[in-house]
């Protein structure tokens, strides 16, 4: 008989919890579920914050959100899930870092703490109650760690930078509009 591992019931309520979190983000994104925009509102939001183009980022914040978290849930692939949702909420934490750190005043607090979580079950494991545990781990290897993390923060990265640019030519524009 196995006894129960509380650290594995742990990490399995940790992942269950923060993957309906983002899932709930995610479906908003893309379905309107839950009251959220849905594709195309989502879109529209996406534009007016600076990332371009619309769509496609609404799509990957949609699919980064409900997929990291529906994959972070299962603890299936977990390291993959953990690195794609911290990168959508590296792109949230972008654009609510200019109104400070706490979350009543429009900050990053929650996006922040959301993806500090998903890559801490990321990189910790899903647990034995989990069906990477499941199928021996196949999707959740040593070199996925590294491989679904750089390519997240490469991903990251290079949206964040992209929205500033973006952000700073609107700016520029403006200023050249006497605006």
């Amino acid at each position: 008989m196995t006894c129960i591992n509380r650290r594995d019931l742990a990490l399995l309520a940790l992942r269950a919890g923060t993957g309906a979190v983002l899932m709930a983000h995610g479906t908003q994104k893309l379905f309107g579920w839950f009251g959220g925009g849905g594709l195309a509102g989502t879109a529209a939001a996406m534009e007016h914050m600076g990332f371009r183009p619309g769509r496609q980022s609404a799509i990957a914040a949609g699919l980064g959100e409900a997929g990291g978290g529906a994959l972070l849930a299962l603890g299936l692939a977990t390291p993959a899930a953990g690195a794609a949702a911290a990168g959508a909420m590296a792109g949230a934490v972008s654009v609510h870092a200019p109104a400070g750190f706490f979350n009543q005043g429009g900050g990053f607090e929650y996006p922040a703490f959301l993806g500090f979580t998903a890559a801490a079950v990321g990189l910790a494991g899903p647990g034995r109650y989990s069906v990477d545990h499941a199928t021996r781990h196949h999707f959740d290897q040593p070199w996925t760690v590294a491989l679904a993390f750089a390519g997240s923060a490469l991903a990251a990265a290079a949206v964040v930078t992209r929205r500033a640019r973006a952000q700073e030519a609107e700016r520029a524009r403006e200023e050249q509009r006497g605006e």
